[in-house]
């Protein structure tokens, strides 16, 4: 129970400081004098300050992933992954404009793609799609909602997010049933292009 303890101190003492400034202005030393430890008890648990930014979003990803019920539709998925950029907008404006933006580009793509092969998944029901045009499908709107989000948190997050994302479902509301079911008359054609996992 201690371990868990000064691992998540660890953790969220690195999301008080990334509030406060860019990623790549903090330091062990900082991150140990804030947190009260020493050195050597941070690298028991961390290699380094991106393992502990990965750990982060790798929980949050868990988080997310685990709460997309089969019910929950795609914008209340990509809602929740935007959860941690709303309640924390300058830890993730720092990192969104450090050398590690390329783990919260990961964590939103896996997010946006787990959420889009589940909704596609449903919304194949009764409709004969091919499995590869329920991946381009999918592949297609995860990719897209990636970049909006992504473009939203670069302009500093100043718009409603959530309100966002339900005008994007509302603007495109019917479009992948619609997608799905032009599959249907379509020759199946293999796609070499795939989700990433």
């Amino acid at each position: 129970m201690a371990q868990q303890y000064t691992r998540n101190m660890i953790r969220s003492v690195f999301i008080e400081m990334l509030d406060e400034r860019p990623f790549d202005e903090i330091t062990v030393t900082d991150l140990v004098t804030r947190c009260e430890i020493n050195r050597k008890t941070f690298y028991y648990y961390y290699q380094d300050l991106y393992a502990v930014l990965t750990e982060i979003f790798q929980s949050e990803l868990e988080a997310v992933i685990g709460g997309i019920k089969g019910h929950v539709t795609w914008e209340e998925g990509i809602a929740g992954a935007m959860g941690i950029a709303i309640q924390h907008k300058r830890a993730v404006y720092h990192v969104y404009h450090s050398m590690q933006r390329e783990t919260l580009e990961k964590y939103l793509y896996n997010v946006a793609g787990e959420g889009m092969s589940r909704y596609v998944g449903r919304g194949s029901e009764g409709i004969h799609a091919s499995q590869e045009d329920k991946n381009v499908i999918a592949q297609f709107y995860q990719s897209a909602l990636t970049e909006m989000v992504l473009n939203w948190i670069g302009q500093g997050m100043k718009e409603d997010g959530l309100e966002m994302i339900t005008r994007i479902g509302q603007l495109f509301d019917g479009n992948i049933r619609a997608s799905l079911k032009r599959s249907e008359n379509l020759p199946v054609r293999p796609w070499k292009g795939g989700r990433e996992a």
